[in-house]
């Protein structure tokens, strides 16, 4: 019989917390294995935080962790992974847009040898055309920007092996995107598809510009590739400039064409001033990245939590 960490962050979702627990009480009811809930309160305003203390009070097997304010889902994830004590941790989102009864699917592949076991979406009920494909473009940009085989149409909701949680902890950088360290860890992995369900209450969390942010993170975090695409761009830049000139020397030379040089000289200034503003934003966002790293704070704060949740 093994023990199942389920990892549930959360962020003003009073109107989904109870229905979740029910629906994950009614697998745990039919399991031949045992079941740990921690739910971890990213800052909610809404009452969450009076949900998850009521359901901790009346249940042995929930716990919970408070953070003193919002922090973001990759650090309320994170929270969870860090305090979960399962053989194997199963993430989902709180919205119940992930259904609650494909984590016996999820277990089953588990038993069967494969370390990590991702939900992958084989369709996504009740979302608008745009953010299907907001979505639909940031797996594949991501996938295209980083250097790690992100699998596309997979968000948090999966199961990750004990091991796969233990190789997790160790990667402590503050700028996080969880499933993308997670399958950087390696280990064998499986897909299990589901339909994605509209979400049950309350609003989303992510539009088109956190997406947009998310998909930077990835592509600095997990790949060299913005910095060698700048240095193309500058060889590109430097290629185009001699060409130019030559064309124009040449025209010169031989047509006895005369040489504008104002607009010649003005048009290319701003296109070089253009590319160097480009480079300078970019090493710029990866020294950020290393300051942020050498400040060394913490991911998150815990503001309250079960007294009988492991430490680790």
């Amino acid at each position: 019989m093994a023990l199942i960490s389920v990892v549930i962050p959360a962020l003003d979702e009073a109107g989904c917390l109870e229905t979740l627990f029910a629906r994950l009480s009614g697998i745990d009811a039919s399991a031949e294995d045992t079941f740990e809930y921690i739910f971890i309160d990213d800052g909610s305003s809404d009452g969450s935080r009076k949900i998850i203390r009521r359901l901790a009070e009346a249940n042995d097997n929930v716990k919970y962790i408070l953070l003193s304010r919002h922090f973001g889902h990759e650090q309320a994830t994170t929270a969870g992974l860090d305090h979960a004590s399962g053989d194997a941790v199963v993430i989902i989102d709180a919205d119940l847009q992930d259904p609650p009864e494909v984590i016996p699917e999820l277990i089953a592949k588990w038993k069967e040898g494969h370390e990590i076991v991702y939900a992958r979406r084989r369709s996504r009920k009740g979302e608008p055309i745009g953010k299907k494909f907001a979505s639909w473009l940031f797996y594949r940009t991501i996938r295209r920007l980083s250097a790690v085989d992100i699998p596309v149409d997979t968000g948090d909701f999966r199961l990750i092996d004990k091991c796969v949680v233990d190789a997790f902890k160790q990667c402590r950088e503050h700028s996080r995107f969880v499933r993308g360290l997670i399958a950087w860890t390696g280990f064998k992995q499986v897909a299990v598809y589901y339909d994605r369900d509209e979400r049950y209450a309350g609003e989303t969390k992510y539009n088109f510009f956190k997406l947009a942010m998310l998909a930077l993170d990835v592509a600095i975090g997990f790949s060299c590739l913005p910095l060698r695409i700048g240095i193309l761009s500058g060889m590109l830049l430097c290629s185009v400039s001699l060409i130019v000139t030559l064309v124009i020397v040449c025209r010169f030379l031989f047509a006895g064409a005369e040489i504008s040089g104002m607009a010649m000289m003005v048009t290319w200034i701003h296109f070089l001033i253009g590319g160097q503003f480009l480079m300078l934003g970019l090493i710029g966002e990866y020294i950020a990245r290393v300051y942020s790293q050498v400040q060394n704070r913490p991911l998150y704060i815990t503001a309250e939590k079960s007294e009988d949740l492991s430490t680790k």
